[in-house]
């Protein structure tokens, strides 16, 4: 094999190995060969987008597939060293030996949705490459790194009391009424922080009630006119049971997992958010239950960024100055993957109707 080895490379700038907006990455490509070699193009590539796909079956026979793409940016650029370059012929030669080519590339410092995958869908953010030659399959490189968006300050009402309130009449098997109310002090919370919670449950029934709190995450995908949701619990409290005809005040703090992804608000095809559920656990009979909005809010290593390697540097959709490396312009964002096609299945689905999860929203 001529070519031993063709990869692309980053360096880590935290502990954690995430990157967030406005942050550059070095790398480099390295390309190992038993023998000289002639290239066409050595092609360096930085891509975020996000994907959705998913199938329903309707009956025995009817199966659609729904499908959506969004593309954040799509960087292009065409490596050649100058010394390797032959200005007649446009193609380079390579010698024997271990080559490396590094790369600085700064992220878009604009809002874009975090790194985030499932079945269903998935946001990635990449670097490629790609080395053609004449009469020879292309040879294709690639890496994923982690990308945690800046906290979006900007979310109404993120630091803002939250409140919510509810009644209940019993009547099977005892009576009375049950009210509760329910406040935090604010919807947005970083990762690891705790989340307060203050609960007033005033019991006039013959029944006493048990106060729980579930936190859950709901992901929904988005694509053609259609939503699939999926809801999963992250943890569960309870409280002490409030006995017959008491009121009592339940203080509940929840420490938010660390390792919790933050919610993505700003994808149009896919959505990951988290509610804090309150429910009264009363036997014999459906319990009262308060929905409030969480959002989780990444917490973003703070990290001086090291100085650009010998290379070329870029950003996406443009860049004031010029690059180190002799570079070929582009046409612009390339088609991304074609859809997956229609002809085993009708394009249309039968009456629409609404995805609900268990949690009713």
């Amino acid at each position: 094999m001529t070519i031993k080895t063709f990869s692309i490379e980053y360096d880590a700038i935290n502990s954690k190995n995430t990157f967030t907006n406005g942050d550059t990455i070095n790398g480099r490509i390295i390309i190992e060969t038993s023998k000289e070699i002639r290239i066409q193009l050595l092609i360096f590539i930085a891509q975020g987008k996000a994907r959705v796909c998913w199938s329903e079956h309707y009956g025995q026979y009817q199966h659609y597939v729904y499908w959506a793409d969004e593309k954040y940016y799509d960087v292009k650029h065409h490596i050649l060293r100058e010394t390797y370059s032959n200005s007649f012929t446009g193609t380079g030669v390579i010698g024997k030996g271990r080559h490396v080519f590094p790369f600085s590339f700064k992220i878009p410092d604009r809002k874009l949705p975090s790194s985030f995958k499932t079945s269903i869908g998935k946001i990635v953010h990449k670097l490629k490459a790609e080395l053609h030659q004449s009469m020879k399959l292309t040879k294709k490189a690639k890496v994923h790194f982690t990308f945690v968006s800046k906290a979006d300050m900007d979310i109404p009402g993120l630091m803002e009391p939250q409140y919510g309130c509810k009644d209940k009449s019993v009547k099977v098997f005892g009576s009375g009424n049950i009210s509760m109310d329910v406040h935090t002090t604010r919807m947005g919370y970083k990762q690891g922080e705790g989340l307060q919670v203050t609960l007033d449950v005033t019991n006039h029934s013959s029944r006493a009630v048990k106060p729980k709190f579930i936190l859950y995450e709901k992901k929904s995908f988005f694509a053609q006119g259609r939503r699939k949701v999926c809801t999963n619990e992250i943890l569960k409290e309870k409280a002490e049971a409030v006995a017959s005809s008491s009121k009592e005040t339940v203080t509940k703090v929840i420490s938010i997992p660390r390792e919790l992804p933050p919610s993505i608000l700003n994808c149009s095809i896919i959505k990951l958010e988290y509610r804090l559920k309150i429910h009264l656990d009363i036997k014999y009979t459906s319990d009262p239950e308060i929905k409030l909005p969480i959002v989780i809010l990444p917490e973003v290593p703070a990290v001086k960024q090291p100085p650009a390697p010998a290379g070329f540097g870029f950003e996406a959709f443009g860049s004031p100055n010029q690059p180190v490396w002799n570079t070929t312009p582009q046409q612009g964002p390339q088609p991304m993957d074609p859809p997956p096609p229609y002809g085993a299945y009708a394009m249309y689905p039968p009456n629409s109707h609404s995805d609900k999860d268990s949690y009713g929203f």
